[in-house]
């Protein structure tokens, strides 16, 4: 990653919290519509560990770090600025907020957009956390490509690990499924397993077997090696907002119970006002399309929402000054008038 040097301002119009998909691309947006904007980045993307973004138009397999370093060349090209930082703390102070980062800086802005993402919270099985983004994964439409016809583990780790089974087995159809910690699936579960041959096996992973730097099998509790070449995992995930507390902003259990999120409208506008969010934040499943697409869309809102404010500032001192004309308009005749009598002796 390049070092970013930008040198946060005192004031900005909006500031962006979270540089991934989601953020540089609300970024950009505004920054295209003339405002002042800044990113702060705590540099810890999620798909950190992934070779490449699958599954994004006309960029499908880039880098996400080239894809990031490309995202802020443009935003700082329209005058937007990028800036590393971790936030601390968010307040609310009028007429916006006020942003104090970890290491004291603190700056202030209109409004926010929150795009700070989620963390994947992992099973604790040895060997999986080194190996997740390469061969351990969680998403079969950024991943499933590349590990198409091969033997695919399904860890139970989750509310929707069976579902998860059957999505991969869209792409093999040697796929394994371990109930691990979770109850083995009965009832409609485990006839749509069978139906789709989805192989179950009432098993708790006790770790992983890894040769050559590649994931070979799942070693289970009992000692016995069963190959895998892959394994799908459904992480809990839970959306970065601990710094929200003082606004009353807190996450909530996401509808699927697959971890915790901060609620908002299609445009991305949250319960607090000024305060809007994008990405995984908020939309547990997106992926980086999505996630930038919802950025752009709640940029968009932002401008329109900081221009209807604007308009009713202009409009208020329209107003006032209309009403200050007419004043002194009336003061003048007043005062012709009075002039006028004394000049005719009354």
């Amino acid at each position: 990653m390049v070092k970013v040097t930008d040198v946060l301002e005192n004031t900005y119009d909006v500031v962006v919290i979270g540089g991934g998909a989601a953020g540089l691309s609300g970024a950009l947006t505004l920054a295209r519509a003339r405002r002042s904007v800044a990113v702060i980045d705590a540099g810890a993307p999620r798909n950190a560990p992934a070779s490449g973004v699958h599954g994004l138009l006309a960029r499908d397999g880039i880098p996400p770090a080239e894809l990031v370093e490309r995202g802020r060349a443009e935003v700082r090209g329209y005058g937007g600025q990028v800036v590393s930082g971790e936030v601390g703390a968010v307040a609310r102070e009028e007429p916006g907020f006020q942003v104090t980062l970890t290491d004291g800086r603190t700056v202030r802005a209109l409004r926010l957009l929150l795009a700070t993402g989620l963390v994947d919270e992992l099973p604790d099985v040895p060997g999986l956390r080194s190996r997740w983004g390469r061969d351990v994964l969680h998403c079969p439409y950024c991943h499933g490509w590349e590990i198409r016809d091969r033997p695919i583990g399904v860890l139970g780790s989750g509310p929707l690990s069976v579902h998860q089974a059957l999505l991969f087995r869209q792409w093999s159809d040697n796929v394994t499924f371990f109930s691990h910690t979770l109850p083995v699936p009965t009832g409609e579960e485990a006839e749509r397993l069978a139906a789709r041959g989805v192989r179950v096996m009432d098993a708790e992973v006790a770790s992983l077997e890894i040769a050559e730097d590649r994931l070979v099998g799942v070693r289970l509790r009992d000692g016995s090696l069963v190959e895998r070449e892959a394994l799908a995992v459904a992480p809990r995930m839970v959306a970065r907002t601990g710094f929200l507390a003082a606004l009353g902003l807190r996450p909530v259990e996401h509808p699927s119970g697959a971890g915790e999120h901060i609620p908002s409208d299609a445009t991305g506008r949250t319960d607090v006002p000024g305060v809007w969010v994008a990405g995984n934040v908020t939309d547990l499943s997106a992926q980086v399309g999505a996630a930038a697409a919802a950025g752009a869309t709640a940029a968009a809102h932002i401008n329109a929402d900081l221009v209807a404010e604007e308009t009713r500032q202009a409009v208020a001192a329209a107003r006032a000054r209309d009403e200050a004309a007419f004043s002194a308009e009336v003061e003048s005749r007043v005062c012709e008038a009075v002039l006028g009598d004394r000049r005719h002796g009354l």
